[in-house]
């Protein structure tokens, strides 16, 4: 009996490690199969500034692509696109120095009004725009950056500052139909480094405007520029004008070679790109009607006109204005029929008027703005300085009330 327990016993323990047998395993729970086949999620993409290369028969060029913070790697969304060509002086092979001023500084500034992917090739120090291997790297960094970032062949634009613009009224003739607008600085189509282009001047412009039709085209150049002259871009106008095309002239009064910072600081620029697309090549639907021929030249005033303002006006603003901690910033007084300030270091600048209440520095920047604020009574309570980075309010020192 003894024997035949142990006996039972043995078995029973073997039955219960035993592992089962081939073809009765039980099945995985929905849980256990999600947990091995599960993959990995991406990390999410970077954006910003960020540093890229393209290799270009067997030469690598280093290039900077900007990404809005709002770019997602895995929605699929098209997203606009610029090639942007820098000037002159930031030549050179570190891939990055082209991000210093022009578009790339304004995107810094107002990251808001840029929802587009930005492409920021680098020329190196020994070559020019015009070059054909540059344009072709330009465009290959071009490509490479819409396949792998969702570009939209529909909304991709051009533009390009002095010796970009160079490059970009190349690219404009040579690719008419890839951009949807065209925005150019400082530029023209006669080089600096090919004096000899002169001599066709009665042809030239009328070629390019050919080439590129109705592509919309903005221009903008300092009617003081003394290294591109402004003539290069009246002659591009009139020849884009008589082909009939959609041309527009900005002319910074009293602004000499650059001129892309208040280009690219117009809030327009943006929108105005935006508002065009080019047309898919194959379509079923029916072609949509081509954009009316305009021409718009303007010359833009540096500052507004400004207006005189009594003596009393004047006196209501004149004051000192402290910080939220009652810490002096600045004084506000009157001599004769004109306003100043001086600031802390004994630093005085005139002020003019562009209405009662608002004013700008004489021989200052073309975009800070001093507003002065009234109480129901009329009485000035503060002044907000406003330039087009940010906004700063002092409180005006409000003196007892005579007894």
């Amino acid at each position: 009996m003894p024997n035949f327990l142990c006996l039972s016993l043995a078995c029973l323990l073997f039955a219960g490690i035993a592992p089962p047998a081939q073809g009765l395993a039980p099945e995985k729970t929905d849980a256990s199969a999600s947990m091995q086949h599960h993959e990995k999620p991406e990390p999410p993409q970077e954006t910003g500034f960020l540093n890229r290369r393209v290799e270009l028969h067997g030469v690598s060029y280093k290039f900077v692509i900007y990404l809005p913070e709002e770019w997602r790697r895995d929605d699929h969304k098209l997203w606009p696109m610029i090639l942007a060509l820098h000037g002159r002086g930031e030549r050179g092979s570190e891939g990055m120095w082209q991000t210093q001023i022009g578009l790339p500084q304004e995107v810094r500034d107002h990251p808001e009004r840029w929802p587009f992917v930005i492409v920021m090739p680098q020329c190196p120090l020994t070559s020019v725009w015009t070059d054909d291997d540059m344009l072709e790297m330009a465009i290959a960094a071009l490509d490479m950056e819409a396949n792998e970032f969702h570009g939209d062949p529909e909304r991709t634009y051009l533009t390009g500052l002095s010796l970009g613009g160079y490059g970009a009224w190349e690219l404009a003739r040579r690719f008419p139909h890839r951009w949807a607008a065209i925005a150019i600085c400082s530029s023209g189509i006669f080089w600096s480094y090919a004096p000899e282009r002169w001599q066709e001047v009665s042809t030239l412009p009328a070629e390019y405007a050919k080439a590129l039709g109705r592509t919309p085209v903005w221009l903008f150049h300092g009617t003081d520029d003394p290294v591109v002259i402004p003539r290069q871009s009246e002659l591009m106008y009139e020849a884009l004008k008589d082909e009939g095309g959609h041309v527009r002239l900005w002319l910074f009064q009293g602004i000499k070679h650059d001129s892309w910072t208040r280009a690219y600081n117009e809030p327009e620029l943006a929108r105005w790109f935006l508002a065009h697309r080019v047309a898919p090549p194959t379509t079923t639907e029916p072609s949509s009607p081509e954009p009316v021929p305009t021409a718009e030249r303007l010359v833009i005033p540096f500052h507004p006109p400004a207006i005189k303002l009594a003596p009393p006006v004047l006196d209501s603003l004149a004051g000192e204005y402290l910080d939220k901690n009652g810490h002096l910033i600045l004084t506000i007084y009157r001599q004769g029929e004109q306003l100043f300030e001086k600031n802390l270091q004994g630093e005085i600048a005139e002020l003019s008027a562009e209405s009662t209440t608002t004013f700008f520095y004489t021989n200052g920047s073309a975009t800070t703005r001093l507003f002065f604020d009234r109480d129901p009574q009329g009485r000035v309570t503060a002044l907000s300085l406003r330039d087009d980075r940010h906004t700063e309010r002092w409180e005006k020192r409000q003196l007892p009330a005579p007894r």
